[in-house]
């Protein structure tokens, strides 16, 4: 099972992938949709608090979506996975100003998507509607605060200090299946 990476896939191609379940270390924040652009900037305060505080990353930065209204507001985790608890402890805890959490376990449709972060709305239609063309259906149900996801994830590939051209950036769209 992998955590995040597309085992070799090309990006654009849609594969279902069955994931294990993966501690993380995030911030949660509700925004409206123009809000995301500042805590997508946030996820480099997570990665850094992250290793200032001793803990070993296990992948990407992310942005988790747990409730989506796309008219008034989005609840959106900014984090990053961590290796599981200290072998010296046997316990796993947070910096403080983050959570811990767990990305559940699961079969998740994923896909890269390679452009500018602008595009990835696009893209995010793009992934729904195979998805439904594929009749495959996302663990997400209707709330009374907009649709709550199991585990809609973004995970962000590259890293811009290595590739500062952002139309080149890969980020991979994970959504876990419902059962």
């Amino acid at each position: 099972m992998s955590t995040y990476s597309t085992a070799g896939a090309p990006p654009g191609t849609y594969r279902v992938d069955e994931r294990a379940a993966l501690p993380y270390v995030y911030l949660s924040r509700t925004v409206p949709m123009a809000g995301l652009n500042e805590l997508a900037h946030e996820m480099g305060r997570v990665v850094g608090d992250a290793l200032d505080a001793g803990l070993a990353l296990a992948g990407p930065p992310l942005l988790r979506y747990r409730v989506i209204d796309m008219e008034r507001a989005l609840v959106v985790e900014a984090g990053v996975p961590v290796l599981g608890p200290d072998p010296g402890t046997g316990s796993l805890s947070a910096p403080d100003g983050l959570e811990l959490g767990e990305i559940p376990a699961g079969r998740y449709l994923t896909v890269v998507h390679v452009g500018h972060p602008d595009s990835l709305e696009a893209a995010t239609g793009a992934f729904l509607g195979y998805a439904a063309s594929q009749g495959l259906t996302f663990d997400a149900a209707p709330g009374d605060d907009g649709e709550v996801w199991g585990s809609r994830i973004e995970w962000y590939l590259t890293d811009p200090r290595d590739e500062p051209d952002m139309d080149r950036w890969e980020t991979e769209l994970a959504f876990r299946l419902a059962d």
